[in-house]
C-alpha cells in the first residue's frame, strides 16, 4: 500500500502488465489452435483457427448435387457456424480465467 492506504501505483502497473502479457499469450495460443466444425454428418467440414481464420474446407463428393446447390450452400454455412461455435467455446475456456468470465468484452477481434 502506498501513502494513505492507497494501492501502490507501481504495483498496479506491474499487475496490469502481467495481465496484458497473459492475454497476449492466450491470444497466441488461440491463434495456434485449430477446431473443426461439420454439417450433414460430416459431408462438409470446416477447420478454423482459434482466432477465426478458416484454414480448410472439405466437401464430400456425396454432398455435391448439381440439381440441389442450395443444400450444399446450407451445409457449408452450417459447418462454418459449427466451427465458430467451437472457437467461441475454446476462447471462453482459454480467455475466461483471464477475463473473469467477461468473454469478449475486451474488444478482441472475433470474440
Amino acid at each position: 500500500m502506498g501513502p494513505g492506504g492507497q494501492p501502490d501505483m507501481s504495483a498496479l502497473l506491474a499487475q496490469a502488465q502481467q495481465m496484458q502479457q497473459a492475454l497476449a499469450a492466450a491470444q497466441q495460443e488461440l491463434a495456434a489452435t485449430e477446431v473443426t466444425g461439420s454439417a450433414g454428418g460430416e459431408l462438409v467440414t470446416v477447420t478454423m483457427t482459434g482466432d477465426g481464420d478458416i484454414t480448410a474446407l472439405t466437401i464430400a463428393p456425396a454432398a455435391v448435387d448439381p440439381d440441389d446447390v442450395e443444400t450444399l450452400q446450407d451445409l457449408v454455412i452450417a459447418a462454418v457456424r459449427d466451427a465458430q461455435r467451437a472457437v467461441n467455446e475454446l476462447a471462453a475456456s482459454t480467455m475466461g480465467p483471464l477475463t473473469g468470465g467477461l468473454g469478449g468484452g475486451l474488444g478482441l477481434p472475433g470474440f
